[in-house]
């Protein structure tokens, strides 16, 4: 499982990949994995805001909830929340940093430059060791 996630995660962020074909069950509340379920509706290379994944998942005034379970999402990537941001547009809190959630959008829109393929190995392995420091726990 290890080296099929760490293939699906190089090949996302080289830009050859669009869907991870992993099987996916992370460990949350229901209401957790209700959001969870919807962050696999945005479609590769959009984006959502809190408020709009609210929405999505039946409740318009639940956008400060939807900003919490993301921030419980234990499979990041894999359960795209770099792909929900403020309402103004704005990046907004990530577990893994903001630099990362920036690359992650960027690398998606800019069709992975050159500079941002000789990063995508690095940032395969940042990701799968996170899961893997996750999943020990």
């Amino acid at each position: 499982m290890v080296k099929a996630c760490m293939r699906e995660l190089k090949e996302y962020f080289a830009g050859q990949r669009q869907r991870f074909d992993l099987p996916l069950s992370p460990e949350g509340t229901s209401f957790q994995q209700k959001v969870w379920q919807q962050l696999q509706q945005i479609p590769y290379g959009e984006t959502r805001s809190y408020q709009q994944l609210a929405e999505m998942t039946g409740d318009k005034n639940a956008s400060r909830v939807i900003g919490l379970a993301n921030n419980c999402n234990p499979i990041l990537i894999l359960s795209p929340c770099h792909r929900v941001i403020g309402a103004d547009g704005s990046l907004t809190g990530y577990a893994a940093g903001l630099a990362a959630k920036n690359f992650s959008l960027i690398s998606r829109r800019a069709g992975q430059k050159s500079e941002q393929k000789k990063t995508a190995d690095t940032f395969s392995r940042l990701f799968l060791s996170v899961y893997l420091i996750n999943d020990s726990k």
